[in-house]
């Protein structure tokens, strides 16, 4: 497994998850949160304000981790605020997985370390440019899912 964060003004590294590891909602509070995601976002946005959004993946919507995110992440989106039969509101599933799979899997990979190697490259050749473009577009995607009613919609 690996975790990426985007923001407009840039990409966080990306983070791996052991072969074998169970992403459970305790190894995603301590190791991603508490180890890795506090202390960037707290050099990154300081005292600015800024939203942190996730999906709907068990150990995300685990209720520890909804209070924990929301004492520490000021612009926190709960599970709970998350329109219900619409994922594709986060930029990171609306945009960039689909863009590192085409980018990453157009030839099989041998190994995992391939994969992980090739996920880094691409990650890293995504420019500042692509990411605020795909971030200023998060605006329609709201707008497409209040019309839509929280339901599924397909953007063109």
């Amino acid at each position: 497994m690996v975790w990426a964060g985007i923001s407009a003004s840039g990409k966080k590294p990306l983070i791996f998850v052991d072969p074998g590891v169970k992403v459970n909602k305790d190894y995603y509070l301590r190791e991603i949160f508490q180890r890795v995601l506090k202390p960037r976002f707290k050099s990154h946005f300081g005292r600015r304000v800024w939203i942190f959004q996730q999906d709907s993946a068990p150990a995300h919507k685990a209720k520890e981790v909804q209070d924990w995110c929301k004492t520490n992440f000021p612009g926190f989106i709960s599970a709970r605020e998350w329109p219900p039969y619409s994922p594709d509101l986060n930029p990171m599933n609306y945009s960039f997985w689909s863009i590192l799979e085409s980018r990453t899997c157009a030839k099989p990979h041998k190994s995992l370390e391939s994969l992980r190697h090739s996920l880094t490259r691409e990650w890293l050749l995504i420019t500042l440019k692509e990411v605020r473009a795909i971030c200023e577009n998060f605006s329609s995607h709201l707008r497409l899912c209040i019309k839509g009613k929280g339901r599924h919609f397909e953007t063109s």
